[in-house]
């Protein structure tokens, strides 16, 4: 029971991880196609059409998301959304990272530490240790 709450904590921290990453790897892109844009002086549209970015979004944000993004992205940002969605709510701001950045945060607090805490906390099972110079039943 342990070693299957310790995967499930493990698998949860890193793919909480992989989405923060990813959104990071996003906005440093929308950032330098934003300062491409201001310096040229052309009318490009922004990479991301709204706000995808937001953690834990309604289905018109979700459905804009999936067009936008891979299988294997979407499916990690399914995820988080599910570990986040808790936590989505508490922090409200124009700017993408302090709502990212708190739920996820607290995500990986409950799902990835106290997960492993728990983990930790369960009874193991008991292996006897017999010295080899011993007979056997």
């Amino acid at each position: 029971m342990a070693t299957a709450v310790r995967i499930c904590a493990v698998t949860a921290a890193v793919l909480l991880i992989a989405s923060f990453a990813l959104f990071g790897i996003d906005q440093a892109q929308e950032g330098s196609d934003g300062q491409i844009r201001a310096v040229s002086g052309d009318a490009v549209p922004p990479r991301s059409p709204g706000p995808i970015d937001q953690p834990s979004p309604d289905a018109p944000v979700e459905r804009v998301r999936e067009r936008v993004h891979t299988s294997a992205r979407e499916l990690i940002d399914d995820v988080n959304d599910v570990l986040v969605a808790p936590f989505a709510g508490i922090v409200t701001s124009r700017d993408p990272w302090p709502p990212r950045m708190v739920s996820g945060g607290l995500a990986l607090l409950l799902f990835g530490l106290v997960g492993m805490l728990l983990a930790n906390a369960l009874p193991r099972p008991r292996h006897e240790v017999t010295d080899w110079r011993e007979a056997t039943s």
